[in-house]
């Protein structure tokens, strides 16, 4: 048993040297920036709207403040193992071999996974874009084929959907219908990630600065159309002005399209080796990121539920250029900008997690995980190219047959795990060195603060929703109760925090991002955690058969390290 939870230390000698330092602290700024405004902004922050209303901007407050002090628990564990492999490298250092396993394959969830459904949103705005300038792309090349059979099946109103099965041609009784945009666009970023990161890095700058100034100017432009009643509609529930009018499940259902937005940040980790100094540059680029994309989240959200009412963003999956068209604001030449800041905006994302995977992987089979070709450096490029192309296709093969609200729910509850974990990981971490020029996490003593910042914090919540609280366990409702089920776990184990914290002197940071991380998890339904165990449960198969003997340390203790 012990053997499992094996523990590697790293110290700054053996750092590998194949990959190139190019990156300096606002590189990672830009990539930070490239990574967490994307998808989420452009694509599922309606859906979020939709589901919950104005008050979807108290989850994305809750988001940024678990993300906040999840970065800083990055920062501290990227200044200590200045290495490739993110969370899966942190893991191996605190938890031992076996989390360290269970990490990197829910990273392969966020970064590989994530990408089809950002594939898939940059093909939608790719398909308005080109319809805008009088190119057509056939609905059957422009969606998934398991999109057009639902829909069909469904009876959908979906005009798009129907006709792209309904039209499609057929190889015997099959009909063909795929995404090609997202497999062009998934070939292309593959491509540029295989070339190497100064080529990517300078690619990403530009179109970072492009997708910043299209934000602002959505915002600048929206906030005119303003309608300050817009943000208390009616709610459907108590038939009064209310800012959260699906309640407070309404927005926690949301959970999954908001997080997703945040999805990225995390990313950065995994350049400590293309990085400049990463003991200072990458916790400062990170954290510098994380703060300003927060903001921009949060004015973004006030902008687009002040114009509309929120129920007209239901399955809208372009908010940014639906506020500006005819039925709406009214203002052409913004839609137009928009649906081309968002193919600039969601190609970049595209970048940053492409980078993010072949580099857990590098690093997984450097530790003997994985097979030694995922450790192949390009002689040329200085890229993990096989590692780099095998994404590529755990990327592409997917978007044959998948479809963007599985792949959605599927991401985010693998994240939101990872960060559960690296959070956790910082408390089990011993006291360090200051040393000059280098981050370090501020030990805050939660002895006394988190439990009463909890216990005030839930005395709060019960006379803010009252009713939440008399149908705690509540199960006329299968969704309500799934909730509800959820946060009475959620506040068991944070009385055992506040325990452990009054009698371990524990570090305030990392529990703060530990709690809010595990309250983020009370959003995922049964399904999303039914697929997220059988994924866990194809990753112990894969470990036991070839990770656990072909381990470095493994080979170590047995004396036939080669």
């Amino acid at each position: 048993m012990n053997q499992l939870f094996r523990r590697k230390h790293y110290n700054e000698s053996d750092q590998p040297s194949g990959l190139l330092r190019v990156l300096g602290v606002w590189d990672i700024v830009f990539f930070g920036i490239a990574a967490i405004i994307g998808a989420g902004s452009f694509s599922s922050l309606g859906e979020a709207i939709f589901r919950g209303g104005p008050g979807v901007i108290i989850l994305y407050l809750i988001c940024g403040f678990a993300c906040g002090f999840t970065a800083l628990c990055y920062a501290e564990f990227a200044s200590r193992i200045p290495t490739a492999g993110s969370a899966y490298t942190y893991a191996y250092a605190s938890f031992g071999e076996l989390i360290a396993w269970i990490i990197g394959w829910a990273l392969i969830m966020e970064y590989s996974f994530g990408n089809i459904y950002v594939a898939f949103s940059w093909s939608d705005y790719f398909t308005s874009f080109m319809e805008r300038i009088g190119i057509h792309i056939p609905d059957y090349l422009s969606c998934s084929y398991t999109e057009a059979k639902k829909a069909f099946l469904a009876g959908s109103e979906n005009k798009e959907l129907l006709n792209a099965w309904t039209t499609a041609p057929l190889v015997g009784n099959l009909k063909i219908i795929f995404d090609l945009p997202a497999l062009v666009i998934n070939g292309l970023i593959t491509w540029l990630c295989y070339v190497g990161v100064k080529e990517s890095k300078n690619f990403n700058n530009i179109f970072v600065l492009l997708k910043l100034f299209i934000i602002l100017l959505v915002i600048a432009v929206g906030i005119a159309y303003i309608n300050t009643d817009n943000w208390f509609p009616v709610s459907a529930v108590t038939g009064e002005s209310s800012f959260m009018p699906t309640g407070f499940s309404g927005v926690m259902s949301a959970v999954s399209g908001v997080f997703f937005a945040y999805i990225g940040f995390d990313a950065l980790s995994v350049l400590s080796e293309e990085t400049k100094n990463p003991q200072k540059n990458l916790p400062r680029g990170m954290i510098f990121s994380l703060v300003f994309c927060t903001i921009i989240y949060i004015i973004l959200t006030l902008v687009l539920t002040g114009m509309i009412d929120y129920r007209r963003f239901d399955g809208v999956g372009d908010p940014l250029s639906f506020i500006f068209e005819t039925s709406n604001a009214n203002i052409p030449w913004m839609e137009f900008v928009v649906s081309l800041g968002a193919i600039v905006a969601i190609t970049t994302v595209l970048l940053v997690f492409q980078m993010g995977q072949p580099r857990i992987w590098y690093a997984m089979s450097r530790d003997g995980l994985m097979p030694k070709k995922f450790m192949e450096i390009h002689p040329k490029h200085k890229t993990p190219s096989f590692a780099t192309i095998i994404t590529g296709l755990v990327v592409g093969v997917p978007i044959l047959f998948t479809d963007k609200s599985f792949i959605l729910d599927f991401t985010s509850i693998g994240t939101i795990f990872a960060f559960v974990l690296v959070c956790g990981g910082v408390l089990l971490l011993p006291a360090k060195e200051k040393l000059k020029g280098r981050f370090h996490l501020p030990y805050i003593n939660a002895r006394f603060i988190f439990p009463v910042f909890f216990l005030g914090g839930l005395a709060f919540f019960y006379f803010w929703q009252p009713a939440f609280f008399q149908n705690l366990l509540d199960w006329n409702d299968v969704n309500e109760g799934e909730f509800r089920v959820s946060v009475t776990f959620f506040i068991l184990i944070n009385l055992v925090l506040c325990v452990m914290a009054f009698a371990r002197n524990l570090s305030l940071i990392p529990l703060m991002g530990l709690s809010s991380c595990l309250y983020l998890l009370t959003g995922m339904s049964h399904n999303n955690w039914f697929w997220f165990l059988l994924w866990f449960a194809i990753g112990m198969i894969i470990y036991f058969s070839y990770g656990f003997k072909n381990s470095k340390l493994n080979k170590e203790l047995n004396g036939d390290l080669d």
